[in-house]
């Protein structure tokens, strides 16, 4: 069998729109090399046609994909505030003494602030994007976020009235119109931004702005304005997302008079000017993470942590929501039985490449459902390891809770659920453990640590802490220290569901979901699928 986190030498990947071809190199010490064809089917040796690999795709499928990986400070009077005068010689050290040029931190801060858009601001519900840009460096952030914006799956358009003949400026400019963006005129412009665009990036004036907005800032400035009065008509406004200070206002004291721009999102940049106080809107952010320590120690900066490889970190509580109104209207081509495979198989092989073709996340991720002899159901995540006409296959203690229930009741079911394609696939079937050559095999392709992890968690006991299974996996650690193989504990194996129902589902607008099901039925002796459709 195929296993789904095998070693392998090396793995070329091609893809039409339905599926990709997974060519594995497999390591001299283990099965032969795999040969595959073109076909959406892919065999080994042993006949799997599941190949799920340990490599791992990403991409901007949804702004979903990132959702979680905002990180909440919560307490907002903890975070650090600069002045006018701090923040211009933060600027100059960071473009003095450090070496930052100025097009670095421009494409550091726009891909920040299309970052936290895109935490925010759902692409399908918030596809039109105008970016409002200034002559400045804050114009410049402007531009390089409608550049990410679009490779994020947005529309995004820009207004950029006072455009500067320097090259970084032009050389952006260029840069958009390569790739279709287009630009707007002040006179293209609806009175009412909301008839056109969902998202108004303000990337007007910076924190180094004096003075009074001319013309046509001012009349721009005054369009955002004017979007809570439509709001008060119950007409859906446009989001406004402010880049480091909403424009207009005064970096230290806000928005003096009350009549000021009044954005839903601010990110801030470097580190929160002390306007950013004012700010009441829902969504504030920190972006750039381009901050080295000895700014932080000369200013006494205190600042969210980035994490992992996010771009932005938000400050505050993330606003509460009515958990009744949160729905999603789901847009997708339509699934008709005569777009589907006769074999369930092969229809869950196109659907797992589109998963994999779109970067989504552990595609081989699936909630399994078992209930013992009480009837009690239970559910956790487990990860796919291999699939083929024979069913599909997973791996764990024998000593766990869904290993007792199985025991109990060998009925099982699967679901896979592929967020940004609006899809889930439905399994059920009955399951038995798999072969103990096919587990021992599986086992020995795992990383080292994972077979260690293996013998040291007794799955499912109750043990008095984490340090208790810590020391358990460092004791074992230094016992299988000298690299020699580690064997197989024999209460861990492999389970094969083996499936008598299969449901494709697609999500549509109105709720008005496609769902395909494949039954099975005998004919001349010989096992087929009935499709039929059930209602959403």
């Amino acid at each position: 069998m195929l296993q789904l986190l095998t070693r392998n030498k090396t793995m070329i990947l091609t893809h039409s729109s339905s599926f990709i071809t997974h060519l594995l190199s497999l390591s001299p010490t283990s099965t032969p090399a795999l040969t595959v064809s073109s076909s959406p089917i892919h065999r080994s040796p042993q006949g799997f046609i599941g190949s799920i690999l340990r490599h791992k795709f990403r991409g901007y499928c949804s702004s979903r994909v990132m959702a979680n990986s905002v990180k909440l400070v919560q307490n907002p009077d903890a975070i650090s505030y600069l002045n006018q005068r701090e923040a211009a010689e933060v600027d100059e050290i960071l473009m003095g003494p450090l070496g930052f040029s100025v097009d670095q931190l421009m494409e550091l801060a726009g891909l920040s602030v299309a970052t936290a858009i895109a935490e925010v601001y759902n692409v399908k519900e918030y596809n039109r994007v105008l970016t409002i840009c200034g002559p400045g460096n804050n114009g410049g952030d402007g531009l390089v976020a409608a550049r990410h914006l679009y490779h994020f799956g947005y529309k995004p358009f820009v207004c950029y009235p006072k455009r500067t003949a320097k090259p970084l400026y032009a050389g952006l400019v260029t840069q958009l119109e390569s790739l279709g963006i287009p630009f707007l005129s002040v006179d293209d412009l609806p009175i009412n931004l909301s008839e056109d665009f969902n998202i108004l990036v303000d990337a007007m004036f910076c924190f180094s702005f004096h003075g009074t907005p001319r013309p046509p800032f001012d009349d721009l400035i005054q369009r955002l304005v004017n979007l809570q009065n439509y709001n008060e008509i119950n007409q859906k406004p446009s989001v406004i997302a402010s880049i480091d200070i909403p424009s207009g206002w005064h970096v230290e004291e806000g928005d003096i008079n009350g009549d000021g721009i009044k954005p839903n999102m601010l990110v801030s940049l470097t580190a929160p000017m002390l306007c950013a106080k004012k700010f009441c809107g829902t969504h504030h952010f920190l972006g750039g993470r381009f901050v080295p320590p000895s700014i932080v120690d000369k200013f006494k900066l205190h600042l969210p942590p980035y994490p992992g490889t996010s771009m932005c970190a938000r400050i505050g509580k993330v606003p509460q929501v009515d958990i009744s109104s949160m729905r999603e209207n789901y847009i997708s081509p339509e699934f008709k039985e005569e777009d589907v495979e006769p074999d369930p198989f092969v229809q869950f092989q196109k659907w797992f490449d589109d998963a994999m073709a779109a970067g989504l996340k552990e595609p081989n991720a699936m909630a399994l459902c078992t209930a013992g002899r009480d009837g009690k159901p239970s559910s956790r995540m487990v990860l796919l390891k291999g699939f083929d006409k024979h069913g599909f296959v997973w791996y764990t203690n024998y000593g766990s809770r869904k290993a007792k229930d199985l025991s109990e009741n060998g009925n099982a079911s699967l679901l896979f659920y592929w967020d940004g394609l609006n899809r889930q696939v439905r399994i059920e079937g009955s399951v038995q453990k798999v072969s103990e050559e096919e587990s021992e095999s599986y086992f020995h392709s795992r990383p080292r640590g994972s077979q260690i992890g293996a013998i040291a968690s007794k799955q499912s006991t109750v043990i008095p802490g984490r340090d208790f299974i810590y020391q358990e996996y460092k004791d074992l650690e230094a016992k299988f220290s000298d690299g020699a193989p580690i064997p197989k504990p024999k209460n861990w194996g492999g389970y094969r569901l083996k499936p008598d129902f299969f449901e494709f589902w697609q999500g549509q607008t109105s709720r008005l979901h496609d769902r395909l099901c494949y039954f099975p039925q005998e004919v001349d002796n010989t096992i087929t699928w009935k499709i039929k459709r059930l209602a959403p």
